[in-house]
């Protein structure tokens, strides 16, 4: 039977569900009762950072230890806690259920995850190579320092994304075919810019002002590229995120045939629950019951046979892009508080802090070594997020994470470790260091029409030019590049 109708555009008045249940759907394509499958999506997201010393007000006349700056005790005991119940018994839980039914789950692990799942939990990498091994777990790339480089610099991002996909290869066996920038931080250019890369698919946030009508559970193709990207379902995602222990929520408690029942009514191709790894067993403790939701959660969706398991990449290419998925860089989303980047950059403190990481990234690039290491460290999105001063909700879960009690304090903290990242730059400068420096911002020189970035561009400039502002270039020199006056003479000649 030959017809127009379009099934993806078309809304019954009562909802697909009542379609479906009515039969409507099998009367007019004279068929049988129609079964629709859905691929689930479970996306778990697993990051440590490196948080910084609460009393980091320290002068240091030399360059700083990694234990001077970093607290690392603190981090060891977090990340045991967290290791123990959620690492180890959450994984496990998904390896033994992945042994009776046929389960998929998407694993988003940073680099500095990976580095203290290698010092401290060994045995966690073992984990996840047998599920990756066994064709139950897909690991998708991301950046190694779950940092804010996409707003920094489109070369630096790349390379975080390369170094963490080296990591998950080394240490998982895995070669990751799609994509996630942090804290799904998104619009057309990071889809491209994944595109690039040779990735296949990119998950974000389903923003309803992006949506708009349209459903966030269909497969959609990036604006601009060739890429397909998933969009999150945050209401079902926090409902298990952020609802789960909730007493207050008419839903609680929420139980796996109870959820599963949500996803087997849930109409579209694909449902992406995205939600972090912690979860299970640290955000909500284990005497919630999360870990035997999660226990469950498997098998209750499998005895509905309209429902699938699939990892990301799977749903991807399999369900045809159904529109355009269209976020232009001056309206970049992310999954976080407002889906914006308001959590990072919400207020005058964030900015400041931000800005000043961004004035600093062409020394630590042009140096290398432990000045970018440390630049990158101080990079991760984190640090940012204590910096919040938000109320309400949003507010409540900074709080939750912040080891410092403050944003303010949190800010002071940052500002000392960037000041302590420029004493690192200035002691470690040399004249050749500077060659290497290129700027694409205030840092350029401008007169007369002429327009210098670096000390390639000075060298090919007229003597002429150099003489009439010779004050001035000697000043550029010395304060931009850092140069003393002898090797800034010596350029002006």
């Amino acid at each position: 039977m030959e017809t127009n109708f379009d099934f993806y555009n078309w809304k019954h008045p009562l909802g697909l569900g009542t379609a479906l249940s009515t039969g409507f759907l099998s009367d007019y394509f004279n068929i049988g009762p129609l079964q629709l499958l859905v691929d689930i999506v479970l996306f778990f997201e697993v990051h440590q950072p490196y948080r910084l010393r609460p009393d980091l007000h320290r002068v240091f006349p030399r360059e700083p230890s990694f234990e001077e700056l970093f607290y690392s005790e603190f981090d060891s005991a977090v990340f045991s806690r967290v290791a123990e119940r959620v690492y180890r018994k959450a994984t496990k839980i998904i390896l033994e259920a992945s042994r009776e039914v046929p389960l998929k789950v998407t694993f988003s692990v940073s680099g500095l995850a990976l580095e203290q799942i290698r010092r401290w939990a060994p045995d966690v990498l073992e984990l996840l190579r047998e599920l990756a091994a066994r064709g139950v777990a897909e690991f998708v790339a991301q950046t190694y320092y779950h940092s804010l480089a996409w707003l920094i610099d489109l070369r630096e991002f790349k390379e975080q994304v390369a170094l963490q996909i080296k990591a998950v290869e080394e240490l998982i066996g895995y070669r990751p075919t799609a994509a996630e920038n942090t804290e799904f931080i998104y619009n057309n250019d990071v889809a491209c810019a994944f595109a690039e890369m040779g990735f296949k698919a990119v998950a974000t946030e389903g923003v309803d002002w992006v949506l708009g009508w349209r459903s966030p559970n269909y497969v959609y193709r990036s604006w601009g590229c060739d890429v397909r990207v998933l969009t999150r379902n945050y209401r079902l995602s926090d409902d298990v995120g952020f609802r789960f222990g909730a007493r207050w929520w008419d839903q609680w408690p929420l139980t796996a045939d109870k959820y599963a029942a949500w996803l087997d009514a849930t109409p579209g191709d694909v449902v992406l629950i995205a939600v972090d790894y912690e979860t299970f067993g640290e955000h909500h403790w284990p005497e919630s019951g999360i870990h035997e939701f999660l226990r469950w959660l498997p098998r209750e969706v499998s005895k509905r046979p309209r429902l699938k398991f699939a990892t990301l990449t799977e749903a991807a290419l399999r369900n045809p892009p159904r529109d355009v998925y269209d976020v232009p860089p001056w309206a970049t989303i992310s999954w976080a508080d407002e889906r914006d980047l308001s959590a990072w950059l919400g207020n005058e403190m964030q900015r400041n802090a931000f800005s000043v990481l961004r004035w600093l990234y062409p020394y630590a690039r042009a140096l290398g070594g432990d000045a970018l290491r440390l630049w990158r460290l101080l990079s991760t999105s984190d640090h940012f997020y204590y910096q919040a001063t938000k109320s309400g909700p949003a507010g409540e879960v900074h709080s939750y994470f912040s080891p410092y009690g403050s944003a303010y304090k949190a800010h002071d903290i940052y500002m000392n470790a960037l000041a302590v990242l420029l004493s690192v730059i200035r002691e470690k400068w040399r004249p050749q260091d500077a060659e290497r420096l290129v700027f694409n911002d205030e840092r350029c020189f401008h007169s007369e029409g002429v327009r210098l970035c670096s000390l390639g561009d000075l060298k090919r400039t007229d003597v002429e030019f150099k003489r009439r502002h010779k004050e001035d270039l000697m000043r550029w020199l010395t304060d931009v590049f850092l140069l003393d006056e002898a090797s800034a003479e010596a350029l002006l000649k």
